[in-house]
């Protein structure tokens, strides 16, 4: 018996052993110390309802109304005046100054009217809001206190993938949770999100969690818990966390000035894809292809063309476009950048005075169909195309281009749609502006079967590069 426990006993030890003989991690002391400087965040948001609303759902013109009014006229929501409710949610924080600096996620405290803030010992602070960044979910709170305790700030670039972290927060209002796990990416582009490069981590984190920090094993932080990804809402194995130099970057402007400014150089830009590297002339898919360039942009005024690939910003390599947005939003305005570009097979350098980003609402709008003839045939790409009037190119701004009237091959219709206009073709660094229907016709009469063709295009108001693959015999 005694034998047969020890054998136990062994095989327990060895479990907790990895391949390279290191005894798997203890939170335990980590918990123990930080914990008290991560808090519980409760919102409060007044939603003011209307006067005479039913609560069975009928407008105050429907008959059944009236029915209800005059029998059952107690009922709560009929004939009443404007009711006020109160909407309560759940975030975390965590202390970043001994004076009661918090941050958190700026979609915790979105629309709050209140913002209470509670520690692990169980004392609540009214919070003020200091200032919240919705572009990168950053949002910093102040409550009256000091000798409060707060956390070590990591170096998030020597963060390493495969490295054990852990998140504390008060996930569905369980204050002071404890997860662990390990990065399982850094530098993450999320759609929508282009000015921050999110660490992707394992580690559980559920509604209640944001705003939270993410540990390193030596107990600094390296992130705030902001994002996962779901398809039930709760969690699946994949978060994101915001990396805490971006955070503190956007909390020092929110403290000094209430607001975040961020670089631009007006321009549109697109992924790099193998095809279209190919089609560019470069040796391998990389950096952010120009669509559009701001007419009198810095950009513009730099010299950057449509068309250009921008591989280096600032010295910068650009390994994928959205490293672009962050370099250039993280640029004080009014700095002047070296761009290093690639043009029709050549590598450039220009020098850019980087703007400041503003709040732009864009309207994407189709350009007018013009009559197409019933006898029209499509060319070696499947396509029905035909020449802008006069009125069409002075509406859109362009010189020439081709509108698309139909799309009849299967290849085509995945990429390109009715109302597009045809700008330029690009294969193997060569761009060639397209004029007229004949002169794109010749043009691919030149190309070999089976060639990759890419096409800058003009859709509503944003222009962007297609790639069709596999040119047809025809």
């Amino acid at each position: 018996m005694t034998r047969l426990l020890s054998l136990v006993v062994l095989l327990f030890w060895f479990s907790l052993v990895n391949a390279q003989g290191r005894v798997l991690p203890d939170f335990t002391e980590l918990a123990e110390k930080q914990g008290p400087a991560v808090v519980n965040i409760s919102i409060t948001q007044v939603i003011r309802g209307q006067a005479g609303g039913s609560s069975f759902g009928f407008d105050e013109n429907d008959p059944a109304f009236e029915f209800f009014k005059r029998f059952f006229p107690r009922l709560p929501g009929i004939g009443a005046a404007p009711r006020e409710f109160e909407n309560k949610s759940l975030g975390s924080g965590f202390f970043i100054s001994e004076d009661g600096y918090i941050l958190t996620n700026a979609h915790v405290v979105d629309g709050a009217d209140e913002v209470m803030v509670r520690l692990t010992d169980k004392r609540e602070f009214k919070a003020r809001i200091v200032g919240a960044d919705k572009r990168s979910d950053v949002a910093l709170l102040k409550i009256e206190a000091t000798g409060l305790p707060a956390v070590k700030l990591a170096d998030p670039s020597r963060l390493k993938v495969g490295e054990w972290v852990v998140a504390i927060g008060s996930p569905f209002g369980f204050e002071n949770s404890v997860t662990a796990g390990i990065v399982s990416a850094k530098g993450r582009a999320l759609p929508q999100e282009n000015y921050v490069p999110f660490i992707q981590t394992d580690v559980a984190i559920n509604p209640g969690n944001s705003g939270g920090p993410l540990f390193n094993l030596s107990g600094e932080v390296v992130g705030i818990n902001s994002q996962i990804y779901s398809r039930s809402g709760g969690y699946m194995g994949v978060s994101f966390a915001i990396p805490i130099d971006v955070a503190m970057d956007i909390q020092k402007q929110l403290r000094t000035t209430g607001k975040v400014n961020r670089g631009r150089i007006g321009i549109v830009i697109q992924e790099v894809s193998k095809e279209l590297a190919d089609s560019l002339g470069l040796a391998r898919a990389m950096g952010a292809v120009v669509n559009a360039v701001e007419r009198d942009g810095p950009a513009e005024k730099a010299g950057i063309e449509a068309g250009d690939v921008i591989l280096r910003f600032d010295g910068k390599p650009i390994a994928v476009s959205s490293d672009l947005p962050r370099m250039v939003a993280a640029t004080r305005p009014g700095t002047r950048s070296t761009v290093q570009l690639w043009r029709k097979g050549k590598l450039r350098e220009v020098s850019v005075v980087v703007g400041q980003l503003v709040d732009e609402s864009q309207a994407a709008s189709r350009p007018p169909r013009a009559a197409r003839a019933p006898e029209s045939a499509a060319n070696r790409l499947g396509l029905v195309v035909s020449e802008l009037g006069p009125e069409q190119r002075r509406e859109l701004g362009l010189e020439a281009g081709l509108l698309v009237e139909e799309v009849r091959s299967a290849a085509a219709r995945a990429e390109l749609l009715p109302g597009d206009v045809l700008i330029a073709l690009i294969h193997r660094g060569n761009t060639s502006e397209l004029k007229s229907v004949e002169q794109f016709n010749k043009l691919l009469a030149k190309l070999d079967k089976g060639s990759n063709v890419s096409l800058l295009i003009r859709r509503g108001e944003m222009q962007t590069f297609v790639t069709l693959r596999g040119l047809n015999g025809n």
